[in-house]
């Protein structure tokens, strides 16, 4: 053969070579996309199955959280038997026909709120018994919000269930007799709001029981504090006497038991005093002035203390008044009687 046509032989045998080796290179380029296709689709399925399996873990720790720990069911809203008020959100003691109302809102967990109860407690179980007055106390939960914790519903749900039982004044005097450090949220425990019912003679039984550890009330409870969110207050405790705020002071006046009394009367000057005595639900009577609801022993001996504003942290107060920190020396000691906490 001609050595012409050997060189063009071999030429079209080398195009056809390097036309099959770029084919090669090609399809192996694609096999290696489709594999790392395939890899990343693996690689994202797994993170979801990860992502689900540790929510479904999540889940199944959240549902077997025991009642005496964290565990804050909202369930249906279930007013205490005899609420009373827009939603039935009020808890009444005292006489219906009573020619005056007291408006108090408190959290149980609240030192300014325990120091207004144990300061004022047999006067106003004095006007509650003597037909003067009917008070209607609504609960808040500001101090689970601004601290953490669960007691203030706690407690304001067994009160509820004391309340069912016709035992709430009783109680809601126990609670705040024995409150503990505003930062001890040892309400948070039902075992604790247990034990306290057993202070109140015939309230620990199964259904009160169920009734806190179930926390019958929560939803309820919860409604009432958004209605002192929404309501406009400064903070706990917040007293009104016929819808007029007597706390930390009405007009000039600083409130104190005298003057609770004064107001009373000049409010009630013409009207008959209200049937006395029905003041829970199953009509048992307020106690004596000056008895302890729960014991009828004396009551507590005046105390002082910090209102609470809601996202607001406790001031100091001056060194020279033997009060809670937080109370103003404008309003330490003013007026006849133990002077109010009040807002700081």
């Amino acid at each position: 053969m001609p050595p012409r046509f050997v060189a063009a032989g071999v030429s079209e045998k080398n195009q056809e070579g390097k036309r099959t080796a770029r084919e090669r290179l090609a399809q192996e380029r694609e096999r290696q996309r489709s594999q790392d296709r395939r890899r990343r689709t693996m690689i994202v399925g797994a993170a979801v199955v990860c992502v689900l399996g540790l929510a479904a873990v999540i889940g199944v720790i959240a549902a077997n959280t025991k009642s005496d720990g964290k565990k804050t069911p909202a369930g249906p809203l279930l007013a205490p038997a005899g609420a009373e008020g827009k939603d039935k959100l009020a808890i009444p003691v005292g006489a219906a026909d009573a020619p005056s109302t007291l408006t108090v809102w408190e959290d149980f967990r609240c030192p300014a709120c325990a120091a207004f109860e144990n300061s004022f407690r047999s006067t106003v179980h004095e006007l509650e018994g003597s037909g003067q007055i009917r008070v209607q106390y609504h609960l808040a939960t500001l101090i689970d919000r601004n601290l953490g914790g669960s007691g203030s519903l706690r407690a304001a749900n067994a009160a509820g269930c004391a309340q069912d039982a016709g035992k709430f004044s009783a109680y809601h005097d126990v609670l705040y007799t024995n409150q503990p450090q505003e930062t001890d949220d040892a309400f948070a425990k039902n075992s604790k709001l247990i034990e306290l019912a057993q202070k109140v003679p015939g309230l620990d039984t199964a259904g009160f029981r169920s009734c806190v550890e179930e926390g019958k009330h929560n939803s309820w409870v919860a409604k009432s504090n958004d209605a002192f969110q929404n309501g406009g207050f400064s903070g706990t405790p917040t007293v009104q006497l016929n819808g007029e705020s007597v706390f930390p002071q009405k007009g000039s006046e600083q409130i104190s038991p005298a003057n609770l009394k004064k107001w009373v009367t000049e409010a009630n000057k013409g009207k008959q005093p209200g049937s006395a005595t029905p003041s829970v639900a199953t009509g048992a009577a307020s106690p004596p002035a000056g008895a302890s609801a729960a014991s009828g022993a004396p009551g507590p001996k005046p105390a002082h203390g910090p209102s609470h504003v809601p996202g607001a942290a406790p001031k100091k107060a001056p060194a020279a008044v033997p009060v809670h920190p937080g109370v103003p020396a404008a309003h330490a000691g003013a007026g006849t009687g133990p002077a109010a906490p009040v807002e700081p």
